[in-house]
């Protein structure tokens, strides 16, 4: 794919969603993506096999993006060949009670993948700058002592909660955990396209809420929360990459070319050596072992 630099989807400099494109009109044919998706696959799954051995870093990938942005599908496509042991899966709803007896980053805080592992945030600790703040009222069941109604949210209130979410991605960062986040940025023609699908195809409806309409109809106060997250927290341990994704199977491509890319980045990631003592005796050792063939 000679057009796609992916480095021109990463967020370095303040953007506008509405001047970024939701579709790459230029792409290999079905089956050569599929090919090339099908590699990085094994790529990503070999990979994961030396990071598990050299068990200084984990990989937490997030995902966030409106309804139907296509991130379980991507989940699925992306993630299939690494050994079911290496890559574990967090979906974060609506805070249960017991969460909302913690601080808004301890549940995300418990879930992150332990070294040699990737964890995928499927939606983020960042629905905490982007729910609540669309629905400022959900932001009481937090019991934050100085906020007892909406009118005591502080003006500065959501951008102190990002640099908090910045803050853990450092932290987080310095313990060997490489941060890499992902917006699959959707059109809003494409999101009614699929909601559209999923009424008339039998086997999609469960998927189907009215609750997705009335949140549809919050598009703009999303994409301008979205906005401010992106170009406010995109860091250089942390980077936030736009994803066209009104093409799922390209989307797909694109995010596992990039946590390959990424990772590659870190050539220290190696198959751990055997000691001086191993080295020596393995002559020894196979000659053990075959003796004891039956």
């Amino acid at each position: 794919m000679k057009n796609l630099n992916i480095e021109e989807l990463r967020v370095t400099t303040q953007i506008k969603l509405a001047d970024l494109p939701t579709k790459i009109e230029v792409k290999p044919n079905e089956k050569r993506l599929k090919e090339k998706l099908k590699k990085i696959r094994h790529e990503l799954s070999e990979l994961q096999d030396v990071m598990y051995a050299h068990d200084k870093y984990s990989l937490l990938v997030c995902l966030q993006g409106m309804d139907t942005a296509g991130k379980d599908s991507l989940i699925r496509e992306v993630f299939k060949e690494i050994n079911p042991r290496g890559v574990v899966v967090e979906s974060f709803k609506t805070p249960t009670s017991a969460e909302l007896e913690h601080d808004f980053l301890w549940r995300h805080y418990k879930a992150l993948p332990e070294r040699g592992k990737i964890g995928v945030f499927n939606r983020t600790h960042y629905e905490n700058a982007l729910v609540t703040r669309v629905h400022p009222e959900y932001l009481l069941k937090e019991n934050i002592p100085t906020i007892l109604s909406v009118e005591d949210i502080p003006e500065n209130f959501w951008q102190e909660r990002m640099k908090d979410m910045i803050n853990f991605e450092n932290h987080i960062s310095k313990s060997g955990t490489i941060v890499l986040k992902f917006f699959l940025h959707l059109s809003k023609e494409e999101q009614r396209e699929r909601l559209m699908r999923r009424l008339e195809k039998n086997k999609h409806n469960w998927k189907f809420s009215p609750g997705d309409l009335e949140e549809r109809a919050l598009w703009e106060k999303y994409q301008e929360c979205y906005e401010e997250i992106l170009n406010t927290t995109s860091t250089e341990k942390a980077p936030w990459f736009v994803v066209p994704a009104d093409d799922k199977e390209l989307a797909r491509y694109i995010v596992a070319k990039i946590i390959l890319t990424e990772l590659k980045k870190h050539t220290d990631i190696q198959n751990p050596t055997l000691s001086e003592e191993v080295q020596e005796n393995i002559k020894k050792y196979k000659k053990i072992l075959s003796d004891s063939k039956e």
